[in-house]
């Protein structure tokens, strides 16, 4: 499909401007929030009117466009900044519609991030937010990769964010979407009750057809909707036969698992084939969101600039060699799956 080349990551792990993060940060109150960092190239004037979700995209995305030219900005995102959308229309209701301010209007529009990038980049690219629940880091990798197919030169950043809305969170919560009893979700794993533990982030990805100074090539990506958790197993053998990628090739499996035990059959058929080999289960890290595969991805890409699985980030005890090929699998209230192979270059 195409290269990535430069990746970055803020999330409730120490991401931010390092390879790998070395230890797990562990969350005891049943929400993983992001560790943003301090945010350069961005006026203070401007980070105070950001809400979190602006603020962790922009931030992000420009420690990658600082130094590096591109033809487009894509970004894909469930909620955008939900915060200030609430925030928008709790003043409508408190000012009477009269005189409100517009600051929160402005950053509660979906494509807020991708505009804010190209405002202060002064870029006048292709400029695009796909909004797609479930799907929408998904869909961003397939745009990207239908403009890199019709404009074989051209370079794009890829990203999606999503943050924890204190609203959201609680009508998810009514709506039975997260745990009730309070768990370390370092140990979310040991922990199978219906609900999951929310989490919050961004990622940004620099890509291009160029094999020379990437950091991995993307192989292949693939997308379904289905409620039957037979099927999983199935669209995936079907997947890696259209792209003719051997099952024995995959050396490491990053399994999106949320401890959801609605949702285990999914996961668990696919983690039963791959019990020989190395399992990761990365929303113990981040948390489960609508975009978090784009978190996923960006650890892969980590693990095969190191070229170790730190301990804490195995679930299981089978032998760690060279990492050469990763499937990513996830999957979001069991409706919408998505699957991703990433090869070391």
């Amino acid at each position: 499909m195409f290269y990535i080349h430069q990746s970055a990551c803020i999330s409730p792990q120490q991401t931010f401007g390092v390879p790998l993060f070395n230890e797990l940060v562990a969350y005891e109150n049943n929400q993983l929030h992001a560790i943003e960092p301090k945010y350069e190239g961005i006026p203070p004037a401007q980070i105070r009117r950001m809400g979190q979700a602006l603020r962790m995209g922009v931030g992000s995305g420009l420690s990658l466009l600082k130094n590096n030219i591109v033809d487009g900005i894509i970004i894909g995102t469930a909620n955008g900044g939900i915060e200030d959308s609430i925030s928008f229309l709790n003043q409508i209701e408190e000012y009477e519609e009269g005189r409100l301010t517009p600051t929160h209007f402005v950053q509660s529009t979906f494509n807020a991030i991708a505009g804010m990038l190209g405002l202060i980049m002064k870029n006048k690219g292709y400029n695009a937010t796909h909004v797609h629940r479930g799907l929408a880091f998904e869909n961003t990798v397939l745009d990207a990769y239908m403009l890199l197919q019709e404009n074989a030169d051209t370079q794009y950043l890829i990203g999606a964010v999503d943050e924890i809305s204190v609203r959201n969170y609680h009508m998810e919560s009514i709506a039975g979407w997260y745990k009730k009893e309070l768990i370390k979700s370092s140990e979310l794993l040991e922990h199978i009750s219906t609900g999951m533990l929310p989490g919050e982030g961004a990622a940004m990805f620099l890509v291009n057809n160029k094999k020379q100074n990437a950091a991995a090539k993307l192989l292949a990506v693939a997308q379904f909707h289905s409620t039957n958790s037979n099927e999983t197993f199935q669209t995936l053998k079907s997947f890696l036969e259209q792209y003719k990628i051997e099952l024995d090739s995959i050396d490491l499996f990053v399994s999106g698992n949320n401890a959801d035990a609605r949702f285990q059959e999914c996961y668990l058929t696919i983690e039963n084939e791959f019990a020989s080999k190395p399992i990761v289960h990365f929303k113990k890290m981040f948390g489960d969101f609508q975009t978090v595969s784009a978190l996923a991805l960006w650890l892969s890409v980590q693990l095969f600039h190191t070229n170790k699985i730190p301990d804490f980030m195995l679930s299981n005890n089978a032998n760690s060699s060279e990492t050469k090929r990763i499937l990513i699998y996830n999957n979001y209230r069991g409706e919408q799956h998505s699957f991703y192979v990433l090869e070391r270059v």
